[in-house]
């Protein structure tokens, strides 16, 4: 299947050349984009980390792991973008500050692409929201991820927040085996109805 014109223009995008070369990891941009106008189920996140940027494939690292887990899909059906559109808050790996933490994503990413992406997906049932920088755009809330999550439920049906799958999130999850016993379940149920034809 081809990609759409909107696709091939973020692919294209190098607006944030100049930002990453002043980086401690110096790169390139290399917009990673996962989605087909027909998607169900929407996951978006924060921003490629430095294996997604090398793969060209979203979540390709032990966080996509977790993620699929969580989901209930088997990696087939996450990478199809006919049904899944996996749309981070920036396209491109944001890069490394000097100490090697995480860069966030630029904001002129989300400014210049998301309403146009969103507008894109008209057929989306449900939206996972992975960490902080989406649930604050498609929730509006600044309440923090531990908190948005813990509210899952005020969120209804077409949206749930999660924590992000990373490693680095472990203790967390361990000191809240709510998540695992009450959100995972509905989760898993909500992604299966989403993806029924």
């Amino acid at each position: 299947m081809r990609e759409t014109a909107l696709a091939r223009e973020i692919v294209a995008c190098r607006l944030c050349a100049g930002r990453f070369a002043a980086t401690a990891t110096a790169h390139e941009p290399r917009p990673v984009v996962w989605f087909r106008p027909g998607a169900r189920l929407l996951i978006a996140g924060q921003a490629p980390g430095l294996r997604v940027h090398e793969a060209g494939r979203p979540f390709a690292d032990a966080s996509g792991v977790r993620l699929r887990a969580w989901l209930g899909l088997d990696e087939a059906t996450f990478y199809d973008r006919a049904r899944v559109a996996i749309v981070p808050m920036a396209f491109c790996f944001p890069g490394y500050d000097a100490s090697g933490a995480d860069l966030p994503p630029p904001p002129v990413c989300a400014r210049t692409w998301r309403a146009r992406v969103m507008a894109a997906l008209p057929g989306l049932r449900l939206s996972v929201l992975v960490g902080g920088h989406a649930q604050r755009w498609h929730l509006g809330t600044h309440a923090g991820v531990a908190r948005t999550v813990r509210d899952w439920r005020a969120h209804g049906p077409q949206a749930i927040p999660l924590p992000h799958p990373s490693w680095r999130n472990t203790g967390w999850l361990k000191r809240n085996p709510w998540f695992e016993a009450e959100v995972l379940p509905v989760l898993r149920e909500r992604v299966r109805k989403a993806m029924e034809d």
